[in-house]
């Protein structure tokens, strides 16, 4: 229907503009991201985890291609000899569903008990029976998520009590949808969304694994991210602000029982990074057309489906033509770390060392350097040969142990004694001669007690 300017509502009454569609793959970029998988693989879908670690890690633009392009890093890391031990066993998949299936029985019934309870004492009890369970099924992700809007936006507008069971959500990734699944949102009375994330981990005496909760909170995170653009659409559409709370229902089995318990999480933390950094993501399309010609992560697996026959030379060059950035913690969260560690170490580099002795060691870049400017700071106060090698430098067992013989290939950057990397260095070496020359003189003292009892 076309709206003529005169009847246009005024800007104070104007409903927030609905955001733009999702950016969908150019067909060009569809083809070059098949040829990246290799022909016929079907691309593995993002899930909030992966994107959780993703936004964790803004800079490697090796993982953002790859996942960016559905490659199964899993099987990539197998192929190319560094496997991830990653993934649950069949064992705590069993038990995890058998557990979100006890949460949701009766539509729910003991989920929304704990919602009320825990987040929203003041409104009216979700009376048995009385909860909207909308079905959301429908063909392919994009009718799946087209589905689950229409069901919030309905939900919203009827003002009572819902539950929606693994609604589809699309979030932006590089310039690239991403379809995420929690496994549950509610709507309130009053319009408000809340995420539910439902855990197999225990929570004893009312307290949980810290490590686990904050995982799961950067996975509710990208949910509630995802939600607030369904809020902005559906807000748009109805002229009514949409609330999405900043605050997820964690479930979780009480004590060592079945039973389920729930307590409420606080993520504005963990969605503000996350929003900042999936925004500094670079764009798949970017990375992907500054790939050298012929470039492809294609595992060519045999007839059988599982046998991988290309070499592993190979498939590492096609990996090594993008830019990798490694931290320690990618050992938590990317399947490819172990892959990466191992380039890491043999180039020398200071990052496998963690990002805060990274941070801390300004433009020196490998370990190599590290060892000539604690020489050079050495050599000038008259403690040491000044020899890049000399392990009374402090770290010369750091190189034999996180570097391999591609160290010296880089190039030095600043040594320059007045660098404060190369200060630092100086004065921890200074400081370690002058411990170890302490430590011989008492050892020698001692020595020299001990020689007429002899």
């Amino acid at each position: 229907m076309n709206v003529f300017r005169d009847s246009r509502p005024a800007a104070a009454d104007r409903p927030p503009r609905q955001p733009p569609p999702l950016p969908q793959p150019t067909t060009g970029l569809r083809q070059r991201l098949s040829e990246l998988r290799g022909p016929g693989v079907r691309p593995r879908p993002l899930d909030a985890r992966a994107l959780a670690a993703l936004a964790a890690n803004p800079g490697c633009r090796r993982r953002s291609l790859l996942d960016g392009a559905g490659v199964d890093k899993a099987a990539l890391a197998g192929a190319l000899g560094s496997p991830a031990p990653f993934g649950q066993s069949q064992f705590a998949l069993a038990r995890g569903n058998s557990f979100e299936a006890r949460v949701k029985a009766d539509d729910g019934a003991d989920l929304m008990r704990l919602l009320h309870e825990r987040m929203d004492a003041g409104a009216a009890p979700p009376e048995p029976g009385a909860v909207a369970v909308p079905d959301l099924s429908a063909a392919g992700p994009e009718g799946r998520a087209a589905r689950t809007a229409l069901a919030l936006r309905e939900a919203t507008t009827a003002g009572g009590w819902a539950l929606l069971d693994h609604p589809m959500l699309t979030l932006e990734v590089a310039g690239s949808p991403a379809y995420l699944e929690p496994d549950a949102v509610v709507v309130h009375p009053d319009g408000g969304w809340t995420v539910v994330e439902i855990k197999s981990f225990p929570m004893i005496d009312g307290a949980a694994d810290p490590a686990k909760v904050g995982a799961a909170a950067r996975q509710a995170a990208v949910y509630v991210l995802a939600l607030e653009r369904v809020a902005a659409q559906v807000a748009a559409a109805t002229g009514r602000t949409v609330p999405v709370r900043d605050r997820v229902l964690l479930v979780c089995p009480k004590d060592f029982a079945n039973l389920p318990t729930a307590e409420a999480v606080d993520v504005r933390k963990q969605l503000a990074t996350t929003r900042r950094q999936l925004q500094r993501l670079t764009k798949v399309e970017d990375i992907a057309g500054q790939l050298p010609p012929g470039i492809t992560f294609d595992l060519r697996l045999a007839d059988d489906g599982k046998t991988v026959t290309r070499s592993a030379e190979e498939l590492a060059e096609a990996v090594e033509a993008v830019d990798a950035a490694y931290a320690p913690e990618c050992l938590a969260a990317c399947e490819l770390a172990f892959h990466c560690r191992g380039r890491s170490r043999a180039a020398g580099a200071v990052e496998s060392l963690g990002r805060g002795v990274r941070g801390e060691l300004g433009g020196l870049r490998t370990v190599a350097e590290v060892l000539e400017a604690a020489g050079t700071g050495r050599a000038e106060d008259g403690t040491g040969d000044g020899r890049a090698g000399d392990d009374r430098t402090g770290v010369g067992s750091l190189a034999r142990t996180d570097c391999g013989a591609g160290a010296d290939d880089h190039p030095a950057t600043d040594l320059s004694p007045g660098a404060p990397a190369t200060e630092a260095l100086r004065r921890a070496a200074a400081l370690r001669s002058e411990a170890l020359a302490a430590a011989r003189r008492a050892q020698a003292s001692a020595q020299a007690e001990e020689a007429p009892c002899r």
